[in-house]
């Protein structure tokens, strides 16, 4: 079911995204908008996903090669990259522009549920109905640990290795501090 735990996320994202910077008065491009919440997870998915990176790349790469390939300009396809490969990098998409900030607010919404009172109880029944969401919070889980597992070395610094961390007792996490204390400068 993580397929379908990633489809139906992935076009919410779109639609919350899409509501939200509608709440906000802020005028998106519906299309590069869709490419950008269709595939800022794709990274997790069998068929993209790569190990020398992170996933957010993975899919980041996959939109930019998509919207090139479609006609997009540059910068468009520039604009989706961005909004995919920063969507788990909290505040930053949103001083980027609009079509980088749309994939946050999305995930924002769905994965972490904030500011539902932004979209109305009658646009947020008419979203789930057409993409529910049973057992989300598992499932979602499930499928970013099994899209990152076996690439640990490229959760570090980002709120990913928290998932490995949960699914994995084994799994060290890499510290920050550690890393400048112990680094090979003398002082």
């Amino acid at each position: 079911m993580v397929g379908d735990t990633v489809f139906h996320h992935s076009r919410r994202v779109f639609l919350w995204g899409m509501l939200k910077s509608r709440a906000r008065g802020v005028d998106v491009d519906p299309e590069l908008a869709y490419v950008g919440g269709v595939f800022h997870d794709l990274g997790l998915t069998r068929k993209f996903r790569t190990t020398g990176q992170r996933f957010e790349i993975d899919g980041a790469d996959a939109a930019y090669g998509f919207l090139r390939d479609h006609g997009r300009s540059e910068g468009e396809a520039r604009d989706v990259w961005l909004a995919i490969a920063l969507h788990t990098t909290p505040e930053v998409p949103l001083r980027l522009g609009p079509e980088v900030g749309v994939a946050t607010l999305g995930v924002e919404t769905d994965v972490l549920g904030l500011d539902l009172d932004q979209i109305s109880d009658a646009d947020r029944r008419a979203v789930v109905l057409a993409h529910p969401r049973p057992d989300f919070k598992r499932r979602i889980l499930r499928a970013f640990y099994e899209g990152m597992a076996d690439r640990p070395d490229t959760t570090f610094g980002t709120m990913n290795d928290d998932v490995l961390a949960y699914f994995d007792p084994a799994f060290e996490r890499a510290d920050f501090v550690q890393i400048i204390q112990s680094n090979a400068w003398p002082e």
